[in-house]
């Protein structure tokens, strides 16, 4: 790995990290549903320019089936269950949460696809629930019913994620990264506008909160996701998805720099367990 990558690898971490600090100011205002309606959309619109400088536009309407099912179960459900979560959880506890990605998608492929499970996969997958249970009582979550709820959410998402990665394995072939995306996001915002519309707050929500859900979709979606192309371009796919190791170590470092959450010594132990079930 080249020196330019890895400051791109760990920059990419640390603009996904910043992403849970965006929703948790925002969220509150904008309620999480119409915060990630924002979200798709924009990110939609910074992504369509590169695509079209690539890609016929007609691209984009082939498969609309899958599509609509990615964009439903890769970015509208996760990202609200997320935002939702950051309504009670800190930025930090959420970004760790986004860590149990990989351990979920690895269950669910062992049940719907059949694939086959290590030794090491399978080390890494108790260590990685164990780790999940060490974080729900370093947040006292069965003592605060919202926390628990939170939590619940936060997994679901990642359950989400995990669900879209095996169905594009098993359905997808041969859509390159950069139309998937956009076709999913611009299928999200579809999909959501309605309940965007219906949930709108009464109060415009404040400058502060527009501001950080722009960020949000233009820098920590749309942008990120450029960044992302270019890592599995110069790196491949397992290199470049490395970066899911890096998002919880920025989410709480952000929380505490920016937002003075508290992170507790068995916090970071509950994270650094994830981390190692992720890794394995």
């Amino acid at each position: 790995m080249k020196l330019s990558n890895l400051f791109e690898l760990v920059l990419l971490a640390a603009i996904w990290g910043a992403s849970f600090i965006f929703m948790r100011v925002a969220a509150p205002e904008f309620g999480p549903v119409p915060l990630i309606g924002i979200r798709v959309a924009v990110a939609a619109l910074v992504l369509l320019p590169v695509f079209l400088m690539r890609r016929p536009l007609a691209l984009l309407f082939e498969n609309k089936r899958h599509m609509l099912f990615v964009g439903v179960f890769n970015s509208a459900l996760p990202f609200c269950l997320f935002a939702y979560a950051t309504l009670y959880l800190s930025a930090g506890i959420t970004a760790v949460i986004n860590a149990t990605v990989s351990i979920l998608t690895a269950i669910i492929a062992y049940v719907w696809l059949k694939e086959s499970l290590t030794v090491a996969r399978m080390v890494g997958l108790l260590v990685g629930i164990g780790g999940v249970i060490a974080l729900v009582f370093s947040v006292d979550a069965f003592e605060q019913r919202s926390a628990n709820w939170a939590l619940v959410a936060g997994l679901s998402a990642s359950f989400s994620y995990g669900v879209s990665a095996c169905y594009i394995k098993r359905n997808i072939k041969g859509v390159d990264s950069l139309t998937l995306s956009l076709a999913s996001l611009i299928s999200a915002a579809i999909v959501m506008l309605p309940f965007v519309i219906w949930l709108w707050p009464t109060q415009m929500p404040s400058g502060v909160s527009w501001a950080n859900a722009v960020v949000l979709a233009a820098l920590c979606t749309g942008a990120a996701y450029i960044l992302y192309f270019k890592l599995i371009a110069d790196l491949g796919s397992s290199q470049a998805t490395s970066v899911t190791l890096l998002i919880p170590l920025f989410g709480m470092m952000w929380g505490v720099v920016l937002l003075d959450e508290v992170v507790t010594v068995y916090m970071v132990a509950a994270a650094l367990v994830i981390i190692l079930g992720t890794g394995l």
